[in-house]
């Protein structure tokens, strides 16, 4: 199949709400966070290689996949429009810098700065799954990848608020137009739909409680 959106944007823009859209609109699964929060679980060791240089036959290991949203992916923008260069690298954004840093603040940061205290288990969700303590291992370092490719080690607002509006004119300057979409939660099924070709459903869009802060 190969994945058909390859998704851009940062945590804390929809992205729970474009997994479900897409899942609708594609009829096949979309990766995010959760896969290997709550599922699986041995993504986390290819997650860690990726973030240390070592890349992953893409096609092999999303195999099954239509999409891909929030991170991990979508810190991995660039290799994955490589790997599969027909896909909408879709930019999910909020409105403003402001309010994307408030709805982080309350939630992903707060992993983040879990982390870089040496807490256990650094913030994560409840209800994370237990895998064996290589995965656990794994999923930790990863995280501490994720967050540091993301934020450094600063975790106050301009330097947070900064790297989110650094990443969106990376994303904008690299990617051509015919290939990219810009979206936010208000924006709906219909520049979804237009840029992928296919009918809005007749349903709501399914903003999901709590994905978009």
């Amino acid at each position: 199949m190969g994945l058909r959106v390859v998704g851009a944007g940062f945590p804390r823009t929809g992205t729970t709400s474009l997994k479900v859209a897409l899942e609708r609109l594609l009829g096949a699964p979309c990766y995010h966070m959760t896969e290997l929060l709550f599922g699986r679980l041995e993504d986390a060791m290819v997650w860690r290689d990726a973030y240390a240089g070592v890349m992953p036959d893409w096609r092999r290991f999303l195999a099954g996949y239509a999409a891909g949203v929030d991170w991990p992916m979508s810190q991995f923008w660039r290799e994955l429009s490589d790997a599969f260069p027909d896909a909408l690298v879709l930019l999910s954004r909020r409105e403003n810098g402001e309010r994307w840093y408030q709805s982080m603040d309350r939630t992903v940061l707060q992993g983040a700065r879990g982390l870089a205290r040496g807490d256990s288990g650094g913030g994560q969700p409840p209800g994370l799954a237990t895998g064996t303590p290589e995965q656990d291992r794994a999923r930790t370092e990863m995280a501490r990848a994720m967050f540091a490719g993301a934020f450094g080690d600063s975790y106050d607002r301009d330097s947070v608020t900064a790297a989110y509006e650094r990443h969106l004119a990376e994303v904008r300057a690299t990617v051509p137009a015919h290939r990219l979409l810009e979206w936010q939660p208000a924006d709906g099924w219909d520049p979804l739909c237009a840029a992928l070709g296919l009918p809005v459903p007749d349903v709501p869009f399914p903003h999901e409680k709590g994905a978009e802060g």
